[in-house]
């Protein structure tokens, strides 16, 4: 006999003073499409990593991190666009230079991120065997 899935009630029931509730304390949806917006900025492997050099480095210009993630530099100015769209990243040139940064923003929503890459380097430094 198959298992039944368990995505869905058999039948309809709910808890509507709960429910109610719930709902109520909720943002609206205009107010969750930035953070949306954000969390699919870091859904591109390329501007996790661009993000992942740039918390490393600090302030870097998009020649070098280019060189750094090993994509051509017009990619990678595609992805600080999305990444600066996403108030993720922040650029200003200097002279001929473009110069970028993560925001505070950026900043917070990599930590969160990138909190199991902490974890299994960690792991990795404590017991000297790398797990990646």
């Amino acid at each position: 006999m198959p298992l039944e899935p368990l995505d869905s009630c058999d039948l309809l029931c709910m808890d509507l003073p709960n429910a109610e509730s719930v709902r109520a304390t909720l943002p609206a949806l205009g107010d969750i499409a930035p953070l949306a917006d954000a969390a699919r900025a870091f859904g591109d492997p390329t501007r996790l990593t661009i993000a992942l050099a740039l918390n490393a480095g600090g302030r870097m210009c998009g020649c070098d991190i280019a060189w750094i993630v090993g994509q051509s530099q017009k990619l990678v100015s595609h992805h600080l666009r999305k990444l600066k769209a996403a108030d993720a990243v922040t650029s200003n040139r200097e002279g001929k230079l473009v110069m970028y940064a993560l925001t505070d923003r950026g900043t917070r929503l990599l930590a969160i991120l990138a909190e199991p890459l902490a974890s299994a380097s960690t792991a990795a430094d404590l017991t000297g065997v790398d797990h990646g």
